[in-house]
């Protein structure tokens, strides 16, 4: 617990200049990318300053001045500072509508073209988060999601949701399926404590939509490759509740 307070201390403080700085830059010039890195090297020190070193390989998967889709699993809360800290280049991501509404936090992230997405899988709302990140990948800007929707809560690889893959299949931008474990022992689902250690990260070869007759081809060329570099226990069917796919 004492990490946790550490590490929630760390970035209550620092974000404070670092929105100072970053956020009337950003709101004057048009240039996130000041913001960008300093929060980045906040969510860095952050990680390290609690004992967490993160291991990353296959950056050299990642195709240069390609906006791409990483597609990651998700078994645990550090998924996210991990994962967004490893990518090459600048990144949006789809995130929770309520993580929006945090004070200054939810600024930053707006500022940031972050993706709001509603849980309750409403249709409407579903195509508007697809069209806004078909407009980011023009933009030259990646898009990372969790694709299984939600935490496993049991660590083992759930159901993939369809919608990254329409957006996959209409936009061209390559799938770059990424693996994540280790976290879950960092912090644990269901756990306020943070224990030191390593998560692991792997970025596999790029996935071209064009090469796939279907999503659902696609779909399963990503999930075999997210499972490949998974611990085995990781790869059996999960017990966790099954998300919408829309």
């Amino acid at each position: 617990m004492i990490r946790a307070i550490i590490l929630l201390l760390w970035y209550s403080i620092l974000a404070v200049p670092v929105a100072a700085i970053g956020i009337p830059w950003r709101l004057l010039s048009g240039d996130i990318m000041p913001l960008y890195r300093m929060s980045l090297w906040l969510v860095r020190t952050g990680l390290h300053l609690v004992g967490i070193e993160t291991d990353v390989q296959g950056c050299e998967h990642v195709p240069a001045n390609q906006a791409c889709i990483f597609m990651s699993n998700h078994i645990s809360n550090m998924d996210p500072p991990v994962l967004v800290g490893a990518i090459p280049g600048r990144t949006s991501i789809f995130l929770k509508r309520s993580l929006m509404k945090i004070p200054l936090l939810g600024l930053g992230m707006k500022l940031a073209d972050f993706i709001p997405v509603d849980r309750a899988g409403r249709l409407d709302s579903a195509r508007e988060s697809v069209h806004t990140a078909a407009r980011l990948l023009g933009e030259g800007i990646h898009i990372t999601t969790f694709v299984e929707g939600t935490r496993s809560r049991d660590g083992r690889l759930m159901s993939f949701k369809k919608g990254p893959f329409y957006l996959a299949m209409d936009s061209g931008a390559p799938v770059i399926p990424v693996s994540i474990w280790g976290t879950e022992k960092l912090m644990p689902v269901g756990s306020k404590s943070v224990i030191p250690g390593t998560a692991h990260v792997r970025f596999h070869e790029p996935l071209w939509p064009k090469d796939f007759a279907s999503r659902e081809a696609l779909m399963s060329a990503t999930r075999d490759a997210v499972a490949s570099s998974l611990p085995e226990w990781m790869r059996e069917p999960s017990a966790s509740p099954r998300m919408e796919t829309t």
